[in-house]
């Protein structure tokens, strides 16, 4: 059975491998970090163990035997969500191994996911994100600027916590701050007002480094970001509030204000202009249901 405990990038640096499943496995995660290559790594795991326990060669793989992987996942109950993710994972996988020469067809090409609705939950509006906001400044500069950062600014949580004083700057009468995106993308974002301040806040007198700190002095990590973020939900009397709902929040509050979804899907850095409709079909903007305007209109109300 394929261990991957302890792959790494040197798999992929080395001429020559004795598990060709390794290598193909490693180029593959070469091209992610943070908590992506933490993910992708987990699922190709779970993976990789549960052909190794049927006795199945990972690049001799059918599609047939990926469907009973999917299969395996469900009776396990798991959400939709997470079988798809796994699923697409191993698409991913197979696809480069295909490639890259390891395989000669794909045969994770046609296999089947499940259906996935949007999220029922209806996320933050914009009144609990400014009663999330007005919690995260009772409680110290630095949080503040983590709120700020993802629910004005829509960062993802590993871009905030990756943000450094020596990236801000100015740009045609904007506050800017350079940041590296998702699959090392590097953008500029422009920093409102607020935003702006409450960053100067957490700075204080420093003049490199990250902007964001923990209490010992370190750059803030993502788990820690968490916990701060739970903490000031549960400070707002919000519920289980995680980082990535912030950012939501962002994008929908964005669509709601009436913004195109061009805007959005660039402010957003999204790739595919479909990630942001998903966003869309999330809102539950009952105000705007046409409900009230058929009824206006068909009764002179």
């Amino acid at each position: 059975m394929t261990s991957f405990d302890d792959l790494t990038i040197e798999l992929f640096q080395r001429e020559r491998t004795e598990n060709i499943a390794d290598l193909a496995a490693a180029s593959f995660l070469a091209r992610y970090n943070g908590l992506t290559l933490d993910a992708y790594r987990r699922d190709l795991r779970l993976y990789f163990e549960w052909v190794g326990l049927h006795g199945i060669n990972v690049l001799d793989a059918t599609r047939g035997q990926i469907e009973f992987f999917r299969h395996h996942m469900e009776q396990r109950q798991l959400a939709p969500a997470t079988v798809d993710r796994r699923l697409s994972t191993i698409c991913g996988f197979y696809r480069f191994a295909h490639i890259d020469g390891h395989i000669t067809t794909n045969p994770a090409q046609y296999v089947r996911r499940p259906k996935v609705h949007p999220n029922e939950r209806r996320g933050l509006d914009r009144h609990e994100l400014a009663r999330f906001l007005f919690a995260a400044e009772q409680r110290s500069p630095t949080r503040s600027a983590l709120g700020v950062l993802l629910g004005l600014n829509g960062l993802r949580v590993s871009e905030a916590c990756g943000t450094n004083i020596e990236d801000l700057g100015f740009d045609r009468g904007h506050r800017t701050l350079k940041i590296l995106g998702k699959g090392h993308e590097p953008a500029v974002i422009p920093l409102v007002p607020r935003t702006s301040r409450t960053i100067s806040l957490a700075i204080g007198e420093r003049t490199s480094g990250p902007i964001l700190l923990r209490h010992d002095g370190q750059r803030l990590d993502p788990r820690t970001a968490h916990r701060w973020v739970r903490s000031i939900a549960k400070h707002a009397a919000l519920g289980n509030v995680y980082p990535h709902m912030l950012r939501a929040a962002f994008i929908m509050a964005a669509l709601d204000a009436g913004v195109p979804l061009r805007d959005v899907q660039l402010a957003a850095r999204h790739a595919d202009p479909r990630t942001t409709t998903i966003y869309d079909h999330r809102r539950q903007n009952l105000d705007r249901h046409a409900a009230y305007v058929v009824v206006a209109y068909v009764t002179g109300a």
